[in-house]
């Protein structure tokens, strides 16, 4: 069978693919029916893979995709295949690791040419349309292609064979299990800690990321063991990056990552995840440190979160754009005049907290961003500056604004889910619970017998949904949970779990595939193992079934738990850096924490120190004086008694002493 002769992308439900179906690329969507296309023609297929906050995925469509000489070319000589990666992660992730093996460094676009069965046989990242910073042209990249496509098929087709059977065997196979052991946690701290840097935060050297499963191994290693240097390393690390121009001073929320060493000139765009996952560790600096910087970012990313970010329903959007009006950067970007200008005699209380750069190689206007001393001189002076930034905010509005990638993401959405009611509970603000709770809703309503779907805009949904969206609402359901002591999340939690067993879990029952077993388009179906910005579906799968197991004590969910993170142990003893997550995951399931709180809940006291020092090992399960337990709260089956105030801090199956003083519990949760 072969497509229409055209750009087919006009009526696909992602942004991304629809911004570039104006191209006079004949593009398709992966699909079944891409791929036997391009076996019926016998060509080979050329995958673009990019998302719609990309920056040099915009460079390279304007440059090559919108030309109509290259666009000649790419008709003439393959099936060209557009995929965003963030709808088809599992297909990003198997032609990533492509290019890896073949010693490329990774990045977005990601350009790989494939047999027609969809092998890969050779790739790199952009392209210029003509030769220049030290790379080929497309255009000749493209004969190249072509010409060894014609003259060394049987090579090129052998080294395809060697690339798939290694890929598969990187991202799919099966280890010997590990036992769990509580030093392979410490070690990875101390390995990621000595790769620190001291003053900047962050690792060492350009261009810096927040790399949130690394920060959480070095907490996790600060709140099992104490361990005050780990502690002080992911302190810092959120100190500098929030005082930096990849945070946005003006309206809130974190930019993807800096392009330099001192956090100050971002990649501008903003995703979902990071500021999720931003929310979640301050929350929890703030509990260990008191320090308010924390508390205001945090009140300052939701505000961002709930005015530009909500979608139809509730849900939230995939990313804000890098680039406006053409420019990176330019929606975010102040020149002092025009701060001057808007301020007028405010402008010297602005300057005093806030600084404009413009370092070198950086050509759009000054950064804005904070010395630590006016970081902390802000945090004192926030209620004077809000009025500030509120005239500014005003005034950028005017600005052509960056492109919203309205898609609602279930896996992104379920961990903003987690974190806005984490930090709900723990800063007192039910309103934001309650716009947790709204997002939940809108994404369970749009399950199709009993499926959740990966990705949502409008009306359009895509099925089915990946191993990570399950395991990221199951976590979320239980973050309502503790938020609401509704347990109908906890129903909801153990639905999904037995949606991820259903279409994902491998024949022997040792883990899970990120893929459903009902997709007929992946040529490899990988194990969701590797963390990406955010910890990866296998991670997530394990803390779902710890925290799911410890809140109903089913016994044989822990066995379970613990089975899957043996092996996913196994795995990760090959490559730990990139799966911190799991061994993050395994350090939960080696000792999970569970808090009950019997307490007056129209005047709590024990709730009130719960709340405020959130702890990520921690489930807490609130009761009120008088309620009857109609399920079993405590490891063994018991219900606690419920005529008096109390709580009870287990580790597994194990106990302390109930505890009724509310110093006695703050004193009981530092410690641990």
């Amino acid at each position: 069978m072969t497509l229409p002769a055209q750009n087919l992308l006009a009526d696909e439900a992602s942004p991304y693919l629809q911004q570039h179906s104006g191209n006079p690329v004949h593009w398709r969507a992966w699909s079944p029916a891409s791929l036997e296309e391009a076996k019926a023609l016998d060509r080979p297929i050329l995958l673009s893979v990019g998302y719609a906050a990309c920056h040099w995925c915009h460079v390279m469509a304007h440059e090559s995709f919108e030309n109509h000489d290259v666009a000649a070319v790419m008709n003439r000589l393959f099936v060209n295949i557009k995929v965003d990666r963030e709808e088809r992660p599992d297909i990003d992730q198997i032609y990533m690791a492509a290019l890896s093996s073949m010693g490329e460094q990774g990045g977005w676009p990601l350009t790989m040419f494939l047999t027609p069965d969809g092998k890969p046989f050779w790739g790199g990242t952009y392209f210029p349309r003509e030769p220049r910073y030290g790379r080929p042209g497309f255009i000749q990249v493209m004969e190249a292609v072509d010409k060894a496509w014609r003259e060394k098929r049987a090579s090129l087709n052998q080294s395809a064979d060697g690339l798939t059977t290694h890929v598969e065997a990187r991202l799919s196979a099966a280890h010997a299990k590990a036992l769990l052991d509580r030093d392979t946690l410490s070690d990875l701290a101390g390995r990621i800690s000595g790769m620190i840097d001291r003053d900047l935060g962050g690792l060492r050297g350009a261009p810096k990321f927040p790399n949130a499963p690394f920060m959480l191994t070095l907490w996790l290693s600060w709140l099992r063991d104490g361990n005050p240097t780990h502690r002080d390393d992911v302190l810092i690390s959120l100190e500098q990056m929030l005082g930096g121009g990849i945070y946005d001073h003006i309206g809130g929320g974190l930019s993807r990552y800096s392009t330099d060493a001192e956090w100050l000139v971002p990649h501008f765009e903003k995703m979902l995840y990071d500021n999720a996952q931003l929310i979640r560790f301050c929350n929890w600096a703030y509990a260990a440190s008191g320090n308010d910087l924390f508390r205001t970012r945090i009140e300052e990313t939701v505000e961002w979160l709930l005015r530009e970010m909500r979608v139809d329903g509730g849900a939230f959007a995939a990313s804000l754009d890098a680039d406006s009006d053409g420019e990176e950067g330019l929606f975010y970007t102040w020149t002092r005049e025009e701060i001057e200008a808007i301020l007028g005699d405010d402008s010297g209380l602005f300057f005093k907290h806030f600084t404009l750069s413009s370092p070198h190689g950086w050509e759009g206007k000054p950064v804005v961003h904070q010395t630590r001393a006016q970081q902390t001189q802000s945090v004192a002076a926030r209620e004077r500056l809000i009025p500030l930034k509120t005239e500014l905010l005003t005034a950028r509005e005017g600005r052509v604004r960056p492109g919203l990638d309205a898609k609602a993401l279930t896996d992104w959405n379920g961990l903003m889910i987690a974190a806005l009611a984490e930090a709900g509970r723990s800063l007192a603000r039910p309103d934001w619970i309650d716009a947790a709770a709204k997002a939940f809703a809108h994404i369970s309503a749009a399950s199709r017998d009993g499926r959740l779907p990966h990705s949502m805009l409008g009306v359009r949904k895509l099925f089915p949904a990946l191993s990570s969206d399950y395991a990221a609402m199951a976590n979320a359901a239980i973050s309502l949970f503790e938020a609401s002591g509704n347990w109908r999340y906890v129903d909801q939690a153990s639905r999904f779990i037995e949606q991820l067993d259903r279409w994902h879990v491998d024949a022997e029952g040792t883990g899970h595939y990120l893929t459903a077993s009902d997709s007929t388009d992946v040529p490899i179906r990988i194990r969701g193992d590797v963390d990406e910005a955010i910890p990866s579906a296998t991670s997530q799968i394990i803390e779902a079934l710890v925290r799911l197991a410890s809140v109903t004590g089913d016994l044989e969910l822990q066995e379970r738990a613990w089975k899957i993170a043996e092996h996913a142990a196994g795995r990760a003893a090959q490559q730990a850096y990139g799966q911190a997550g799991i061994i993050n995951a395994c350090a939960l399931a080696i000792e999970p924490l569970k808090l009950v709180v019997v307490d007056r809940l129209e005047d709590p006291t024990l709730v009130t120190v719960a709340n405020r020092r959130p702890d990520p090992r921690r489930v807490d399960i609130i009761a009120a004086i008088g309620s009857e337990a109609n399920r079993p709260l405590l490891p063994g089956g018991i219900f606690p008694p419920t005529n008096r105030a109390g709580a009870w801090l287990c580790t597994g199956q194990l106990c302390l002493p109930a505890v009724s003083d509310p110093q006695e519990l703050e004193h009981l949760l530092r410690r641990q």
